[in-house]
Protein backbone atom coordinates (compact mmCIF):
# COMPACT_ATOMS: atom_id res chain seq x y z
CA UNK A 1 0.00 0.00 0.00
CA UNK A 2 1.42 3.33 -0.97
CA UNK A 3 1.91 5.87 1.77
CA UNK A 4 3.16 9.40 1.51
CA UNK A 5 5.98 9.96 3.98
CA UNK A 6 8.13 12.94 4.74
CA UNK A 7 9.61 15.70 2.64
CA UNK A 8 13.35 15.71 2.18
CA UNK A 9 14.92 19.04 1.29
CA UNK A 10 13.05 20.50 -1.64
CA UNK A 11 12.20 17.12 -3.10
CA UNK A 12 9.46 14.71 -2.18
CA UNK A 13 9.92 11.03 -1.40
CA UNK A 14 7.13 8.66 -2.37
CA UNK A 15 7.36 5.28 -0.63
CA UNK A 16 5.82 2.18 -2.15
CA UNK A 17 6.18 -0.87 0.12
CA UNK A 18 5.18 -4.50 -0.03
CA UNK A 19 6.42 -7.39 2.06
CA UNK A 20 8.20 -10.27 0.39
CA UNK A 21 9.66 -8.94 -2.82
CA UNK A 22 8.12 -5.49 -2.81
CA UNK A 23 10.18 -2.37 -3.36
CA UNK A 24 10.72 1.22 -2.33
CA UNK A 25 10.66 3.61 -5.29
CA UNK A 26 12.26 7.02 -4.86
CA UNK A 27 11.15 9.84 -7.14
CA UNK A 28 11.52 13.63 -7.46
CA UNK A 29 14.93 13.29 -5.90
CA UNK A 30 16.89 16.09 -4.31
CA UNK A 31 20.23 16.93 -5.90
CA UNK A 32 21.99 17.11 -2.54
CA UNK A 33 21.43 13.38 -1.86
CA UNK A 34 23.46 10.53 -3.24
CA UNK A 35 23.37 6.79 -3.48
CA UNK A 36 26.38 4.97 -2.11
CA UNK A 37 26.15 1.38 -3.25
CA UNK A 38 29.58 0.44 -1.96
CA UNK A 39 28.64 1.00 1.70
CA UNK A 40 25.14 -0.37 1.33
CA UNK A 41 23.58 3.12 1.56
CA UNK A 42 20.24 3.81 0.00
CA UNK A 43 19.73 7.54 -0.32
CA UNK A 44 18.62 10.04 -2.91
CA UNK A 45 20.00 11.25 -6.23
CA UNK A 46 19.08 14.10 -8.52
CA UNK A 47 17.64 11.73 -11.05
CA UNK A 48 20.70 11.53 -13.32
CA UNK A 49 23.06 8.56 -13.22
CA UNK A 50 26.30 8.38 -15.10
CA UNK A 51 27.00 5.20 -17.08
CA UNK A 52 26.04 3.44 -20.24
CA UNK A 53 22.50 2.52 -19.29
CA UNK A 54 21.37 5.35 -17.05
CA UNK A 55 17.73 4.36 -16.93
CA UNK A 56 18.49 0.81 -15.83
CA UNK A 57 21.02 1.97 -13.25
CA UNK A 58 18.61 4.60 -11.97
CA UNK A 59 15.91 1.98 -11.49
CA UNK A 60 18.32 -0.34 -9.67
CA UNK A 61 19.71 2.37 -7.47
CA UNK A 62 16.37 3.86 -6.54
CA UNK A 63 14.67 0.57 -5.74
CA UNK A 64 15.15 -1.26 -2.45
CA UNK A 65 13.47 -4.64 -2.04
CA UNK A 66 11.92 -4.86 1.40
CA UNK A 67 13.05 -7.82 3.50
CA UNK A 68 10.69 -10.63 4.38
CA UNK A 69 10.15 -11.58 8.05
CA UNK A 70 12.19 -14.70 7.34
CA UNK A 71 15.12 -12.59 6.13
CA UNK A 72 15.00 -10.39 9.22
CA UNK A 73 14.84 -13.43 11.49
CA UNK A 74 17.83 -14.96 9.70
CA UNK A 75 19.87 -11.78 10.19
CA UNK A 76 18.95 -11.68 13.88
CA UNK A 77 20.10 -15.27 14.31
CA UNK A 78 23.40 -14.51 12.62
CA UNK A 79 23.98 -11.48 14.80
CA UNK A 80 23.21 -13.55 17.89
CA UNK A 81 25.46 -16.44 16.90
CA UNK A 82 28.40 -14.47 15.62
CA UNK A 83 28.39 -11.19 17.54
CA UNK A 84 26.48 -11.57 20.81
CA UNK A 85 27.95 -14.94 21.71
CA UNK A 86 31.47 -13.74 20.93
CA UNK A 87 30.96 -10.67 23.14
CA UNK A 88 29.57 -12.96 25.84
CA UNK A 89 32.76 -15.00 25.60
CA UNK A 90 34.83 -11.85 26.03
CA UNK A 91 32.77 -10.73 29.02
CA UNK A 92 33.06 -14.18 30.54
CA UNK A 93 36.84 -13.90 30.31
CA UNK A 94 36.80 -10.41 31.84
CA UNK A 95 34.50 -11.38 34.71
CA UNK A 96 36.56 -14.52 35.24
CA UNK A 97 39.70 -12.44 35.72
CA UNK A 98 37.86 -10.02 37.99
CA UNK A 99 36.12 -12.48 40.30
CA UNK A 100 38.56 -15.41 40.54
CA UNK A 101 40.39 -13.66 43.38
CA UNK A 102 37.75 -15.16 45.70
CA UNK A 103 38.81 -18.64 44.60
CA UNK A 104 42.48 -17.65 44.85
CA UNK A 105 41.94 -16.55 48.43
CA UNK A 106 41.05 -20.00 49.73
CA UNK A 107 43.66 -21.52 47.39
CA UNK A 108 46.41 -19.87 49.46
CA UNK A 109 46.70 -16.27 48.18
CA UNK A 110 46.25 -14.54 51.54
CA UNK A 111 48.55 -16.99 53.31
CA UNK A 112 51.42 -16.69 50.81
CA UNK A 113 51.27 -12.89 50.61
CA UNK A 114 50.43 -12.52 54.32
CA UNK A 115 47.30 -10.45 53.67
CA UNK A 116 45.00 -9.67 56.56
CA UNK A 117 41.25 -9.11 56.13
CA UNK A 118 41.63 -5.35 55.64
CA UNK A 119 44.36 -5.69 53.00
CA UNK A 120 42.31 -8.25 51.06
CA UNK A 121 39.37 -5.86 51.04
CA UNK A 122 41.60 -3.06 49.73
CA UNK A 123 42.84 -5.33 46.94
CA UNK A 124 39.20 -5.76 45.91
CA UNK A 125 38.45 -2.04 46.31
CA UNK A 126 41.43 -0.95 44.18
CA UNK A 127 39.84 -2.62 41.16
CA UNK A 128 36.59 -0.68 41.56
CA UNK A 129 38.25 2.68 42.22
CA UNK A 130 39.93 2.68 38.81
CA UNK A 131 36.86 1.04 37.27
CA UNK A 132 34.81 4.06 38.37
CA UNK A 133 37.41 6.65 37.33
CA UNK A 134 37.59 5.28 33.78
CA UNK A 135 33.86 4.70 33.17
CA UNK A 136 33.85 7.67 30.78
CA UNK A 137 35.69 5.48 28.29
CA UNK A 138 32.32 3.98 27.30
CA UNK A 139 31.91 6.93 24.91
CA UNK A 140 35.06 5.84 23.07
CA UNK A 141 32.95 3.19 21.32
CA UNK A 142 31.56 6.15 19.40
CA UNK A 143 35.01 7.51 18.49
CA UNK A 144 37.47 4.62 18.08
CA UNK A 145 36.61 1.75 15.68
CA UNK A 146 35.19 -0.95 17.98
CA UNK A 147 37.31 -3.76 16.51
CA UNK A 148 40.46 -1.86 17.50
CA UNK A 149 39.14 -0.61 20.82
CA UNK A 150 37.77 -3.94 22.05
CA UNK A 151 40.89 -5.86 21.01
CA UNK A 152 43.16 -3.52 22.98
CA UNK A 153 40.92 -3.85 26.04
CA UNK A 154 40.91 -7.66 25.89
CA UNK A 155 44.67 -7.90 25.48
CA UNK A 156 45.14 -5.39 28.30
CA UNK A 157 43.13 -7.18 30.96
CA UNK A 158 44.46 -10.58 29.87
CA UNK A 159 48.05 -9.43 30.34
CA UNK A 160 47.39 -7.77 33.70
CA UNK A 161 45.38 -10.74 35.00
CA UNK A 162 48.22 -13.09 34.08
CA UNK A 163 50.78 -10.90 35.82
CA UNK A 164 48.86 -11.34 39.08
CA UNK A 165 50.40 -14.81 39.26
CA UNK A 166 53.82 -13.15 39.76
CA UNK A 167 52.73 -10.88 42.65
CA UNK A 168 54.94 -11.21 45.72
CA UNK A 169 53.49 -8.50 47.98
CA UNK A 170 50.36 -6.61 48.92
CA UNK A 171 51.57 -3.51 47.03
CA UNK A 172 52.22 -5.42 43.80
CA UNK A 173 48.84 -7.10 43.87
CA UNK A 174 47.13 -3.80 44.69
CA UNK A 175 48.67 -2.08 41.64
CA UNK A 176 47.80 -4.97 39.33
CA UNK A 177 44.18 -4.99 40.51
CA UNK A 178 43.97 -1.25 39.87
CA UNK A 179 45.29 -1.72 36.32
CA UNK A 180 42.84 -4.55 35.79
CA UNK A 181 40.05 -2.12 36.71
CA UNK A 182 41.18 0.32 34.01
CA UNK A 183 41.21 -2.26 31.21
CA UNK A 184 37.87 -3.80 32.17
CA UNK A 185 36.17 -0.41 32.64
CA UNK A 186 37.07 0.36 29.04
CA UNK A 187 35.25 -2.75 27.81
CA UNK A 188 32.35 -4.16 29.83
CA UNK A 189 30.21 -1.10 30.66
CA UNK A 190 30.11 -0.03 27.01
CA UNK A 191 29.14 -3.36 25.44
CA UNK A 192 25.36 -2.87 25.85
CA UNK A 193 25.85 0.55 24.21
CA UNK A 194 27.80 -1.13 21.39
CA UNK A 195 25.01 -3.71 20.96
CA UNK A 196 22.57 -0.84 20.36
CA UNK A 197 24.46 -0.28 17.06
CA UNK A 198 23.01 -3.61 15.86
CA UNK A 199 19.70 -4.19 17.69
CA UNK A 200 16.47 -2.27 18.26
CA UNK A 201 15.56 -1.35 21.83
CA UNK A 202 12.87 -4.04 22.13
CA UNK A 203 15.56 -6.62 21.33
CA UNK A 204 18.26 -5.38 23.66
CA UNK A 205 17.25 -7.01 26.95
CA UNK A 206 17.66 -10.54 25.61
CA UNK A 207 21.00 -9.71 23.99
CA UNK A 208 22.20 -7.91 27.11
CA UNK A 209 20.97 -10.94 29.04
CA UNK A 210 23.09 -13.24 26.88
CA UNK A 211 26.03 -10.94 27.50
CA UNK A 212 25.54 -10.50 31.26
CA UNK A 213 24.75 -14.19 31.75
CA UNK A 214 28.39 -14.83 30.97
CA UNK A 215 29.16 -13.41 34.44
CA UNK A 216 27.58 -16.25 36.46
CA UNK A 217 28.90 -18.69 33.88
CA UNK A 218 32.41 -17.29 34.39
CA UNK A 219 32.14 -17.53 38.15
CA UNK A 220 30.95 -21.13 37.98
CA UNK A 221 33.82 -21.92 35.62
CA UNK A 222 36.30 -20.26 37.98
CA UNK A 223 34.98 -22.34 40.84
CA UNK A 224 35.19 -25.55 38.80
CA UNK A 225 38.74 -24.81 37.65
CA UNK A 226 39.76 -23.91 41.19
CA UNK A 227 38.34 -27.24 42.34
CA UNK A 228 40.44 -29.08 39.74
CA UNK A 229 43.59 -27.18 40.70
CA UNK A 230 43.09 -27.82 44.41
CA UNK A 231 42.37 -31.46 43.69
CA UNK A 232 45.68 -31.70 41.82
CA UNK A 233 47.33 -30.52 45.05
CA UNK A 234 51.10 -30.57 45.13
CA UNK A 235 51.52 -32.21 41.71
CA UNK A 236 51.98 -28.77 40.09
CA UNK A 237 55.29 -26.90 40.49
CA UNK A 238 53.80 -23.52 41.47
CA UNK A 239 51.27 -22.37 44.06
CA UNK A 240 47.67 -23.21 43.30
CA UNK A 241 46.51 -19.58 43.32
CA UNK A 242 49.32 -18.53 40.94
CA UNK A 243 48.37 -21.28 38.50
CA UNK A 244 44.74 -20.19 38.76
CA UNK A 245 45.53 -16.59 37.77
CA UNK A 246 47.74 -17.74 34.90
CA UNK A 247 45.36 -20.30 33.41
CA UNK A 248 42.37 -17.96 33.61
CA UNK A 249 44.17 -14.78 32.50
CA UNK A 250 46.38 -15.62 29.55
CA UNK A 251 43.65 -16.98 27.20
CA UNK A 252 42.33 -13.40 26.89
CA UNK A 253 45.59 -12.31 25.29
CA UNK A 254 45.15 -14.97 22.60
CA UNK A 255 41.46 -14.17 22.02
CA UNK A 256 42.34 -10.47 21.52
CA UNK A 257 43.97 -11.30 18.16
CA UNK A 258 40.76 -12.95 16.94
CA UNK A 259 38.68 -10.00 18.17
CA UNK A 260 40.67 -7.60 15.96
CA UNK A 261 39.54 -9.39 12.79
CA UNK A 262 36.12 -10.58 13.91
CA UNK A 263 34.43 -7.63 15.67
CA UNK A 264 32.47 -5.41 13.21
CA UNK A 265 32.32 -1.64 13.57
CA UNK A 266 28.74 -1.47 12.23
CA UNK A 267 26.17 -3.76 10.55
CA UNK A 268 27.41 -2.79 7.09
CA UNK A 269 30.92 -3.96 8.01
CA UNK A 270 30.03 -7.31 9.55
CA UNK A 271 32.09 -9.95 7.73
CA UNK A 272 29.69 -12.73 8.70
CA UNK A 273 26.82 -11.06 6.78
CA UNK A 274 26.50 -11.07 3.01
CA UNK A 275 25.57 -7.89 1.14
CA UNK A 276 21.83 -8.50 1.24
CA UNK A 277 21.95 -9.33 4.95
CA UNK A 278 23.83 -6.10 5.62
CA UNK A 279 21.05 -4.15 3.90
CA UNK A 280 18.43 -5.96 5.96
CA UNK A 281 20.36 -5.29 9.19
CA UNK A 282 20.49 -1.57 8.39
CA UNK A 283 16.81 -1.50 7.39
CA UNK A 284 15.82 -3.07 10.72
CA UNK A 285 17.74 -0.48 12.73
CA UNK A 286 15.84 2.32 11.00
CA UNK A 287 12.47 0.66 11.72
CA UNK A 288 11.72 0.66 8.01
CA UNK A 289 11.79 4.45 7.82
CA UNK A 290 14.79 4.47 5.52
CA UNK A 291 17.44 2.13 4.22
CA UNK A 292 20.56 4.03 4.94
CA UNK A 293 23.76 3.25 6.80
CA UNK A 294 26.71 5.56 6.78
CA UNK A 295 28.80 3.09 8.71
CA UNK A 296 30.34 3.94 12.05
CA UNK A 297 29.67 7.59 12.81
CA UNK A 298 32.32 9.48 14.71
CA UNK A 299 31.98 12.53 16.93
CA UNK A 300 29.40 13.40 19.56
CA UNK A 301 26.19 15.43 19.68
CA UNK A 302 26.93 17.36 22.85
CA UNK A 303 23.35 18.59 23.12
CA UNK A 304 22.16 15.02 23.65
CA UNK A 305 24.94 14.47 26.19
CA UNK A 306 23.83 17.54 28.17
CA UNK A 307 20.16 16.57 27.93
CA UNK A 308 20.89 13.16 29.44
CA UNK A 309 23.12 14.63 32.16
CA UNK A 310 20.27 16.88 33.33
CA UNK A 311 17.54 14.23 33.19
CA UNK A 312 16.56 12.93 36.67
CA UNK A 313 15.62 9.55 35.17
CA UNK A 314 19.30 8.96 34.42
CA UNK A 315 20.07 9.05 38.11
CA UNK A 316 17.17 6.79 39.10
CA UNK A 317 18.55 3.95 36.98
CA UNK A 318 22.04 4.79 38.25
CA UNK A 319 20.85 4.43 41.87
CA UNK A 320 19.21 1.14 40.97
CA UNK A 321 22.50 -0.04 39.49
CA UNK A 322 24.35 1.16 42.59
CA UNK A 323 22.05 -0.89 44.82
CA UNK A 324 22.36 -3.98 42.62
CA UNK A 325 26.14 -3.65 42.60
CA UNK A 326 26.42 -3.76 46.38
CA UNK A 327 25.33 -7.40 46.03
CA UNK A 328 26.72 -8.03 42.52
CA UNK A 329 30.28 -7.12 43.56
CA UNK A 330 30.35 -8.72 46.98
CA UNK A 331 29.12 -12.26 46.43
CA UNK A 332 31.60 -13.63 43.81
CA UNK A 333 34.81 -12.70 45.68
CA UNK A 334 33.43 -13.80 49.05
CA UNK A 335 31.14 -16.75 48.26
CA UNK A 336 33.84 -19.47 48.42
CA UNK A 337 34.85 -18.13 51.84
CA UNK A 338 31.22 -17.87 52.99
CA UNK A 339 30.59 -21.49 51.96
CA UNK A 340 33.85 -22.58 53.62
CA UNK A 341 32.62 -21.03 56.86
CA UNK A 342 29.54 -23.26 56.60
CA UNK A 343 31.91 -26.02 57.76
CA UNK A 344 32.79 -27.29 54.27
CA UNK A 345 36.36 -28.06 53.21
CA UNK A 346 38.18 -25.72 50.78
CA UNK A 347 37.81 -28.30 48.01
CA UNK A 348 34.07 -28.74 48.62
CA UNK A 349 33.61 -24.96 48.93
CA UNK A 350 35.04 -24.45 45.43
CA UNK A 351 32.66 -27.09 44.04
CA UNK A 352 29.58 -25.71 45.83
CA UNK A 353 30.29 -22.18 44.54
CA UNK A 354 29.36 -23.21 40.97
CA UNK A 355 25.68 -24.40 41.14
CA UNK A 356 24.14 -21.04 42.22
CA UNK A 357 25.80 -19.33 39.27
CA UNK A 358 24.70 -21.98 36.80
CA UNK A 359 21.15 -21.56 38.11
CA UNK A 360 21.45 -17.78 37.70
CA UNK A 361 22.66 -18.21 34.12
CA UNK A 362 19.41 -19.92 33.12
CA UNK A 363 17.22 -17.45 35.02
CA UNK A 364 18.92 -14.43 33.41
CA UNK A 365 18.34 -15.79 29.88
CA UNK A 366 14.70 -16.63 30.60
CA UNK A 367 13.99 -13.27 32.24
CA UNK A 368 15.58 -11.26 29.43
CA UNK A 369 13.60 -13.17 26.79
CA UNK A 370 10.29 -12.65 28.60
CA UNK A 371 11.04 -8.96 29.19
CA UNK A 372 11.73 -8.34 25.49
CA UNK A 373 8.59 -10.16 24.40
CA UNK A 374 6.44 -8.20 26.84
CA UNK A 375 8.28 -4.93 26.08
CA UNK A 376 8.36 -4.31 29.83
CA UNK A 377 11.20 -3.89 32.29
CA UNK A 378 9.78 -2.72 35.64
CA UNK A 379 7.71 -5.82 36.61
CA UNK A 380 10.71 -8.07 36.04
CA UNK A 381 13.11 -5.75 37.86
CA UNK A 382 10.75 -5.56 40.83
CA UNK A 383 10.26 -9.34 40.90
CA UNK A 384 13.97 -10.12 40.81
CA UNK A 385 14.78 -7.41 43.33
CA UNK A 386 12.29 -9.13 45.65
CA UNK A 387 13.83 -12.53 44.87
CA UNK A 388 17.34 -11.27 45.59
CA UNK A 389 16.35 -9.54 48.80
CA UNK A 390 14.47 -12.67 49.96
CA UNK A 391 17.60 -14.74 49.35
CA UNK A 392 19.78 -12.37 51.36
CA UNK A 393 17.27 -12.00 54.18
CA UNK A 394 17.08 -15.78 54.41
CA UNK A 395 20.89 -15.99 54.58
CA UNK A 396 20.88 -13.40 57.38
CA UNK A 397 18.02 -15.05 59.29
CA UNK A 398 19.38 -18.59 58.91
CA UNK A 399 22.77 -17.39 60.06
CA UNK A 400 21.29 -15.59 63.04
CA UNK A 401 19.35 -18.73 63.98
CA UNK A 402 22.42 -20.87 63.22
CA UNK A 403 20.47 -23.22 60.98
CA UNK A 404 22.23 -26.19 59.30
CA UNK A 405 24.69 -25.28 56.49
CA UNK A 406 22.55 -26.69 53.66
CA UNK A 407 19.53 -24.62 54.71
CA UNK A 408 21.68 -21.49 54.60
CA UNK A 409 23.23 -22.53 51.27
CA UNK A 410 19.82 -22.55 49.56
CA UNK A 411 19.52 -18.79 50.09
CA UNK A 412 22.50 -18.22 47.79
CA UNK A 413 20.43 -19.38 44.77
CA UNK A 414 17.75 -16.72 45.25
CA UNK A 415 20.29 -13.99 45.99
CA UNK A 416 22.44 -14.72 42.92
CA UNK A 417 19.53 -15.19 40.48
CA UNK A 418 17.92 -11.99 41.77
CA UNK A 419 20.80 -9.57 41.42
CA UNK A 420 22.18 -10.99 38.15
CA UNK A 421 18.76 -10.67 36.46
CA UNK A 422 18.08 -7.23 37.94
CA UNK A 423 21.45 -5.93 36.75
CA UNK A 424 20.72 -7.15 33.21
CA UNK A 425 17.39 -5.34 33.01
CA UNK A 426 18.59 -2.12 34.66
CA UNK A 427 21.41 -1.82 32.09
CA UNK A 428 18.94 -2.33 29.23
CA UNK A 429 16.33 0.00 30.73
CA UNK A 430 18.94 2.76 30.94
CA UNK A 431 19.29 2.76 27.13
CA UNK A 432 15.72 1.85 26.19
CA UNK A 433 14.33 5.34 26.60
CA UNK A 434 17.11 7.31 24.91
CA UNK A 435 16.70 8.05 21.24
CA UNK A 436 20.16 9.30 20.24
CA UNK A 437 23.30 7.18 20.47
CA UNK A 438 24.94 9.90 22.56
CA UNK A 439 22.01 9.76 24.97
CA UNK A 440 22.38 6.00 25.32
CA UNK A 441 26.14 6.26 25.82
CA UNK A 442 25.88 9.09 28.35
CA UNK A 443 23.18 7.21 30.23
CA UNK A 444 25.46 4.20 30.48
CA UNK A 445 28.32 6.39 31.72
CA UNK A 446 26.13 7.96 34.45
CA UNK A 447 24.79 4.56 35.41
CA UNK A 448 28.27 3.11 35.74
CA UNK A 449 29.93 6.04 37.51
CA UNK A 450 27.20 6.15 40.16
CA UNK A 451 26.52 2.43 40.09
CA UNK A 452 30.11 1.33 40.49
CA UNK A 453 30.27 3.14 43.80
CA UNK A 454 28.24 0.19 45.05
CA UNK A 455 31.24 -2.17 45.05
CA UNK A 456 33.07 0.26 47.35
CA UNK A 457 30.40 -0.70 49.87
CA UNK A 458 30.02 -4.32 48.81
CA UNK A 459 33.68 -5.28 49.07
CA UNK A 460 33.73 -4.37 52.78
CA UNK A 461 30.63 -6.30 53.88
CA UNK A 462 32.22 -9.62 54.80
CA UNK A 463 35.16 -9.05 57.17
CA UNK A 464 36.66 -12.07 58.91
CA UNK A 465 35.34 -10.76 62.23
CA UNK A 466 31.78 -11.48 61.05
CA UNK A 467 32.52 -15.14 60.25
CA UNK A 468 31.04 -17.69 60.10
CA UNK A 469 27.54 -16.30 59.46
CA UNK A 470 28.15 -12.79 58.04
CA UNK A 471 24.69 -11.71 59.19
CA UNK A 472 25.37 -7.98 58.86
CA UNK A 473 26.63 -8.24 55.27
CA UNK A 474 23.70 -10.40 54.18
CA UNK A 475 21.22 -8.02 55.80
CA UNK A 476 22.73 -4.96 54.11
CA UNK A 477 22.63 -6.64 50.68
CA UNK A 478 18.98 -7.58 51.27
CA UNK A 479 18.11 -3.96 52.07
CA UNK A 480 19.82 -2.68 48.94
CA UNK A 481 18.03 -5.23 46.74
CA UNK A 482 14.72 -4.09 48.24
CA UNK A 483 15.69 -0.52 47.35
CA UNK A 484 16.06 -1.59 43.71
CA UNK A 485 12.42 -2.65 43.65
CA UNK A 486 11.23 0.64 45.17
CA UNK A 487 13.24 2.72 42.68
CA UNK A 488 11.93 0.64 39.76
CA UNK A 489 8.35 1.33 40.89
CA UNK A 490 9.08 5.09 41.08
CA UNK A 491 10.66 5.14 37.61
CA UNK A 492 7.72 3.22 36.18
CA UNK A 493 5.29 5.87 37.45
CA UNK A 494 7.40 8.69 35.96
CA UNK A 495 7.66 6.97 32.57
CA UNK A 496 3.94 6.21 32.54
CA UNK A 497 3.11 9.91 33.07
CA UNK A 498 5.45 10.85 30.22
CA UNK A 499 3.79 8.30 27.94
CA UNK A 500 0.33 9.61 28.77
CA UNK A 501 1.45 13.15 27.95
CA UNK A 502 2.99 11.99 24.67
CA UNK A 503 -0.14 10.15 23.60
CA UNK A 504 -2.32 13.16 24.34
CA UNK A 505 -0.13 15.56 22.40
CA UNK A 506 -1.31 16.86 19.05
CA UNK A 507 2.05 15.99 17.51
CA UNK A 508 1.75 12.34 18.51
CA UNK A 509 -1.81 12.05 17.18
CA UNK A 510 -0.75 13.60 13.88
CA UNK A 511 2.18 11.21 13.53
CA UNK A 512 0.02 8.17 14.20
CA UNK A 513 -2.51 9.38 11.66
CA UNK A 514 -0.06 10.38 8.95
CA UNK A 515 2.83 7.96 9.28
CA UNK A 516 1.16 4.57 9.67
CA UNK A 517 2.66 2.23 7.12
CA UNK A 518 1.00 -1.07 6.37
CA UNK A 519 3.25 -3.81 5.06
CA UNK A 520 1.51 -6.64 3.27
CA UNK A 521 3.10 -10.09 2.96
CA UNK A 522 0.67 -12.34 1.10
CA UNK A 523 -1.69 -13.50 3.89
CA UNK A 524 -0.52 -11.28 6.72
CA UNK A 525 -0.42 -7.55 7.22
CA UNK A 526 1.48 -5.57 9.78
CA UNK A 527 0.89 -2.02 10.96
CA UNK A 528 4.06 -0.15 11.77
CA UNK A 529 3.93 3.25 13.43
CA UNK A 530 6.77 5.59 12.60
CA UNK A 531 7.05 8.14 15.40
CA UNK A 532 9.37 11.07 14.95
CA UNK A 533 8.53 13.14 18.02
CA UNK A 534 5.94 10.99 19.81
CA UNK A 535 8.52 8.85 21.62
CA UNK A 536 6.98 6.22 23.91
CA UNK A 537 9.00 4.93 26.85
CA UNK A 538 9.33 1.26 27.74
CA UNK A 539 7.96 0.83 31.26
Amino acid sequence: MASSLSRLGSGTRHDTRARGGGSIELQNLNAESAFNSASGDLSLDDGSVSGQDSSTQLQEKNTFTLPTPEEEAAVLKKLDRHLVLFLALLYMLSFLDRSNIGNAKIAGLTDDLRLDSSEYEWVLTAFYITYILFEWMTLLYRIIPPHIYISICVAGWGLVASLQSFATSFAALLILRALLGVSEAAFGPGVPFYLSFFFNREELAFRTGLFISAAPLATSFASSLAWLILKAGNSVPISNWRLLFLLEGFPSVIIAFFAWYYIPDSPSQAKFLDEREKEVAVFRLNNGAKAKDSGRQTGLQWGEVLKTLTDPKSYLTALMFFSCNVAFSSLPPFLPQVIKEMSYSPLTSQALSAPPYLFSFGIVILTARLSDRARLRSPYVIFHAALGSAGYFWLALSGYLQLPPFARYLGVFGAAAGFFSAVTLVITWTMDNRRAAEGKGTGVVIMNIVGQLGPLVGTHLYPDDDAPYYVKGMLICGIFMSTVGVLAWILRRILRRENEAARESVAYQRIVADDEVRLDNNHESEARTVTKTGFINIL
